[in-house]
């Protein structure tokens, strides 16, 4: 079995917890590969690891069986990005606090491995959602598992996004941004907006307004296999356009188009795991200073 992992940066005290990692994995007989990231992030923590293979050229990531993700939340986004069309399955595990995607805590970390030799998980499929443009953005990955967002660049006044589903006029969207949100990106940037919670199964997307001059205008859930087309008005000549957490600026005369990328991203999930807890926990439901 190939595993490789990667990470963008995880603290000093978690380095107990990479060492289990993958001791447990070498006692299984697994090849093991780190991309070059991760490898940083193991000199600067004076982590000295053997018996692995650098991930060099990235094009072996379609030799590997899992990618394991170490960190949060904002490194399983990384790595959807690596793993790209090859839907290698990812195991998130987290180094810091519970997430929504990264759902392997430090302290299971043997018991996750165990379970991902003996195969006892299963994997979602989450939908990815893509952009396309006449000129090449987000350096070709143009794909993201969360949201797109199209938002004015600076402080000046608020922009137009005249929106168009399947070629039919939405609406004209006279605000500071727009961000089109997947289910599992509901619970992120579009929810701190006014956005509903989708259920990371739900065949949607989700267009909310960022901060609406118009008070009537409210967040409305589409069908994924819809495509979106967005041309943009201001006083400015560019706007900023953002996947995930890459941003880049486009022109005016950018015509943009979304749909549902053609591969989607396949997480690996344990029987403790369950979305609706992680929902109730990260949003603290329930929850009475009273009690």
């Amino acid at each position: 079995m190939n595993i490789a992992i990667h990470g963008i940066g995880f603290p000093k005290e978690f380095v107990p917890h990479i060492e289990l990692l993958i001791a447990s994995l070498k006692s299984h007989d697994i090849r093991i590969f780190f991309t070059e990231s991760f490898s940083k992030s193991l000199k600067k923590n004076h982590l000295k690891i053997e018996g692995y293979e650098p991930l060099l050229p990235k094009s072996l990531i379609q030799e590997m069986d899992f990618v394991l993700s170490v960190g949060g939340d904002g490194t399983l986004l990384d790595t959807v990005c690596l793993v790209g069309e090859y839907e290698i399955p990812i195991v998130g595990i987290n180094s810091g606090r519970l997430g929504f995607l990264a759902t392997v805590a430090k302290e299971n970390i043997d018991l996750a491995i165990e379970a991902l030799i003996a195969g006892d998980f299963t994997i979602e499929n989450r939908a990815l959602v893509s952009v396309h443009t006449e000129k090449q953005i987000f350096n070709g990955v143009n794909f993201g598992l969360n949201e797109f967002t199209i938002h004015k660049r600076d402080t000046s006044s608020m922009i137009t996004i005249h929106t168009y589903i399947d070629g039919q006029y939405l609406n004209s969207y006279w605000a500071d941004g727009l961000i089109i949100a997947t289910p599992t990106g509901s619970t992120g940037y579009s929810l701190s907006c006014g956005g509903p919670l989708i259920t990371p199964g739900a065949r949607n997307f989700v267009i909310t307004p960022v901060s609406p001059h118009n008070l009537n205008v409210r967040p409305i859930i589409i069908s994924d296999e819809s495509e979106m087309s967005f041309r943009i008005e201001g006083r400015g000549e560019k706007f900023l356009v953002s996947l995930d957490s890459r941003s880049t600026t486009i022109d005016a005369s950018d015509e943009l188009r979304l749909k549902k990328a053609d591969f989607s991203a396949k997480l690996v999930k344990f029987s403790s795991y369950s979305f609706f807890d992680t929902l109730r926990q990260k949003l603290n439901w329930g929850f009475d200073m009273r009690n």
